[in-house]
């Protein structure tokens, strides 16, 4: 079991649905990876539950706020000082979307917009560090941005994380994967003509799992559309990738 109190700065820490529809999606999740549903009843909560599994809080889920915002999944990064980074975004060229919040002493949060147009959060912790679990089926495993100019996304990321950045081929396409003092902590695909036009850049997470074929039938007959794979990665293992019954695309991997 892979728990976590603390995150290195520049890595993923947390990720959260934004859903038109929390019911749904709640049930969606918990049936696809055994999450339990937590929510805080304080009024200046807003809504927002956590996903428990083995007691372990997995990932955040909370209503859309804004009219006409689509179900998706928010990817975060680890920071030791929120206002500083937002500069950092400001100084390379992203938009800061949502400036530095306080969020009910549990940390602070701020939302990105990098310049290739994908929206990314950041979070300094208080009491709740991110995940306490991950790495495992049923708990995040990886995350990957996928873009229509990777050179740009390259230097941003390096700009406000640090990021070194390597890439390679996979099959007949580049591969990027983002390193931080010697270790792999993120993913960058470049967006081709085999992508709608309408999929904007986004992150996109990856949830483990034991069993990818049962992952892929349960998905489907749960309301998800699956959206590519299953593709064998060498020495790595399989995933797909699916959208779930409200449109929020995320992935599920099954390690070597």
């Amino acid at each position: 079991m892979a728990e976590f109190t603390s995150y290195r700065p520049g890595t993923a820490c947390w990720v959260d649905l934004s859903s038109t529809d929390i019911k749904a999606s709640t049930d969606f999740y918990g049936q696809m990876f055994g999450w339990m549903p937590e929510y805080d009843e304080r009024p200046e909560s807003g809504g927002y539950g956590m996903f428990r599994r083995n007691g372990k809080a997995v990932a955040g889920i909370g209503p859309t706020m804004m009219e006409g915002q689509r179900t998706t999944w928010n990817t975060y990064f680890a920071t030791e000082d929120a206002a500083k980074t937002a500069q950092a975004v400001r100084e390379a060229d992203g938009t800061v979307v949502m400036e530095p919040m306080e969020i009910m002493n549990e940390g602070t949060m701020a939302v990105f917009q990098d310049p290739t147009g994908a929206y990314v959060s950041v979070w300094q912790s208080d009491r709740h560090p991110g995940a306490q679990l991950a790495g495992e089926p049923g708990t995040l495993n990886w995350v990957e941005l996928l873009t229509r100019d990777g050179e740009s996304a390259m230097r941003f990321y390096h700009r406000v994380f640090g990021w070194g950045a390597d890439t390679h081929k996979m099959g007949q396409k580049p591969y990027t994967t983002f390193t931080m003092a010697g270790e792999t902590i993120a993913g960058m695909m470049q967006m081709d003509d085999s992508f709608p036009s309408n999929v904007p850049p986004h992150w996109l997470v990856y949830f483990g799992t034991a069993n990818l074929d049962a992952t892929m039938e349960q998905a489907r007959g749960l309301g998800a559309r699956q959206l590519y794979g299953p593709k064998t990665v060498p020495n790595m293992g399989r995933f797909a990738v699916f959208a779930d019954p409200h449109g929020a695309s995320f992935a599920a991997w099954e390690r070597a």
